[in-house]
């Protein structure tokens, strides 16, 4: 009976222990990271600022920030050559352009930008 027991309880160890030693698939998915940091005229990085993100070729933005306590922001785009277009979404005077500028993504890299707000 104690023979039984013993067999039954090293099998049950043998069986769970093989379930953990299998990894999980991994589903990790790569990307290129646009960092900026937004500054105001004074050189001070500016909290709150909405950010707006595109494609070159395309009209609208595809993703909308805003700018954290040290005016920084971060946005992951997909893996491949590509230009992205980044602009300061804030009232100007009339006829003046919003700050805007652009960058191009080679591969699964990242890539660092400043926006500056001037007057």
């Amino acid at each position: 009976m104690l023979n039984r027991l013993a067999l039954m309880v090293a099998v049950l160890l043998c069986t769970s222990y093989a379930g953990f030693s299998e990894a999980p698939p991994q589903t990790r998915k790569d990307y290129a990271l646009i960092f900026g940091t937004v500054w105001n005229a004074k050189n001070q990085p500016t909290y709150g600022v909405p950010i707006r993100i595109r494609r070159a070729n395309e009209k609208k933005a595809r993703w909308e920030l805003i700018s954290d306590h040290r005016g920084e922001f971060a946005q992951r785009v997909p893996t491949g050559a590509q230009d992205y277009v980044i602009w300061a979404e804030i009232k100007r005077g009339k006829g003046k352009a919003k700050p805007e500028t652009k960058v191009h993504v080679d591969n699964d890299e990242r890539v660092d930008v400043s926006l500056h707000l001037t007057e």
